[in-house]
């Protein structure tokens, strides 16, 4: 079956994927991430990024297990942007250590608080919540302080927003992970699914080590220095090889 470009079909409403780990900094508090795919916000985003056709077309060429996943899964979609900057780091932090559907609930509890103190989920309606009403909705204490942390940041403007888009992968880390409970991983998957980075390869994502076991050790254990050879082969397109493993265990519409 041939590869299908999927920047002019019609994308169709999924649930992408479910991100994993979460850790790390500003004070001497950290958190545990999650290390497999979690579900962050709506897409609102239909459109594949401009790189994704010439990306697929390039890794079938460069792989040899690429070339046969990519046709493999037609109807996979391709990597939508989720929300706002603020709502898909909260999300993520929301969904840190517990499954994607408690994820969900407590997520659309913390919608509902703050819709009753303002119309739009932003920085402002998370800080005009008092911290039971945050626990009420089922934030652990710690993820109260993180999310507060976290409005802050973007209240106050600590965050360089509007450069992003001009910074390097690292920088944009570097400044994500010294916000309190935002570790690499979760850095890495902003870097993916709202700044749709083309070359991000997540090495503390379980799924990606358990597709890269199966689809090229036979299912054996695989260290990271082995992952990040196999994925060498993935440049400049390591974030679309990445999207394709993840496809690889987890189908979706496949």
């Amino acid at each position: 079956m041939p590869y299908i470009s999927k920047v002019a079909k019609t994308a169709q409403h999924t649930k992408l994927l479910k991100p994993t780990k979460l850790a790390k900094v500003t004070s001497s508090a950290k958190s545990t991430e999650p290390k497999e795919p979690l579900e962050l916000v709506e897409p609102i985003n239909l459109i594949a990024p401009d790189y994704w056709d010439a990306g697929c077309a390039a890794l079938m060429k460069q792989d040899r297990m690429l070339r046969k996943l990519i046709p493999k899964y037609p109807n996979a979609g391709f990597l939508t942007t989720r929300g706002d900057a603020f709502q898909t780091l909260a999300r993520a932090i929301v969904g840190q250590q517990i499954s994607v559907k408690a994820a969900q609930s407590i997520w659309n509890k913390v919608l509902d608080a703050t819709k009753k103190k303002s119309r739009k989920f932003n920085p402002q309606a998370i800080l005009k919540l008092e911290l039971m009403e945050l626990r009420d909705a089922g934030l652990s204490l710690r993820k109260v302080e993180y999310i507060r942390d976290l409005a802050i940041h973007f209240d106050n403007g600590g965050l360089h927003c509007a450069q992003w888009d001009k910074l390097d992968d690292e920088t944009v880390i570097a400044e994500l992970t010294a916000i309190r409970g935002i570790g690499r991983w979760t850095a890495e998957m902003f870097l993916i699914f709202y700044l749709m980075r083309p070359n991000i390869l997540p090495l503390d994502d379980v799924g990606l080590i358990k597709a890269i076991s199966q689809a090229y050790f036979s299912g054996e254990p695989v260290s990271r220095n082995e992952a990040k050879e196999v994925a060498a082969n993935w440049e400049p397109y390591r974030t679309i090889a990445t999207w394709y493993m993840w496809r690889s265990i987890d189908p979706l519409l496949a």
